[in-house]
């Protein structure tokens, strides 16, 4: 009996409290989405804000998402090597079970080549140009052939920060977006990790930079 009414009451939908965005004194930012913008996300603090001149501020790879990404592709060069050795395989290099292990290598090196260039990438905000943008190609002030995803920096509206509650199997954590609100109120993610404190600080230099607000619903 005890059983069943914990059975039901884990079943149970605790909605959430409603969030009051009143004292943004922003009705923008009572319409736009208050939802996670990009799924998923990591424990690990992946970036950190730095300033390179008077008129640019930019995202850069922490080492410990460095040391991440860079595990995956050293066991898909090791491990391999390892179990090759340590097996005495008798149709040589080319038997199936070889291919496997190789085929095998080859996944975690690619998982980790692509961890490596999404965190690599650079992510800017740069006055000088004017304009916010990911990716290598950078923008031109007047140019026509911009990188996609760029985005002028007057048409910042406010910073965002959320959080996302993610689960598996092995472990729980929240992840902390910083997103850009522009003034037609669609959202741009910039980073999401895992260190709240420091987002918070990255965000308000931002602001400070830019001269727009931050809207913060963390805590909560």
């Amino acid at each position: 009996m005890f059983k069943k009414l914990l059975a039901k009451l884990a079943k149970l939908k605790v909605e959430p409290e409603p969030i009051d965005l009143s004292e943004f004194g922003d009705s923008l930012a009572e319409s736009v989405s208050w939802k996670p913008a990009k799924g998923g996300g990591t424990n690990l603090k992946t970036h950190s804000l730095k300033q390179e001149d008077y008129n640019r501020y930019s995202f850069k790879t922490t080492y410990s998402a460095m040391i991440f990404f860079s595990s995956f592709v050293l066991m898909g060069v090791v491990l391999p090597i390892i179990i090759i050795k340590g097996n005495n395989f008798s149709n040589g290099i080319m038997s199936v079970d070889v291919l496997a292990i190789i085929g095998f290598g080859l996944l975690f090196m690619g998982v980790g080549l692509f961890m490596g260039y999404r965190f690599m990438r650079p992510i800017v905000f740069d006055k000088s140009v004017g304009f916010f943008w990911k990716g290598w190609k950078k923008p031109e002030m007047y140019g026509r052939d911009n990188p996609k995803g760029a985005i002028r920096l007057s048409d910042i509206h406010a910073f965002q920060i959320l959080s996302e509650y993610i689960k598996s199997d092995k472990s729980s954590y929240h992840s902390y977006e910083l997103n850009l609100i522009l003034k037609d109120g669609t959202r741009h993610n910039v980073i999401d990790h895992g260190k709240l404190y420091a987002l918070r600080e990255d965000a308000q230099e931002l602001s400070e930079f830019i001269g727009k607000p931050v809207w913060d619903i963390t805590n909560r």
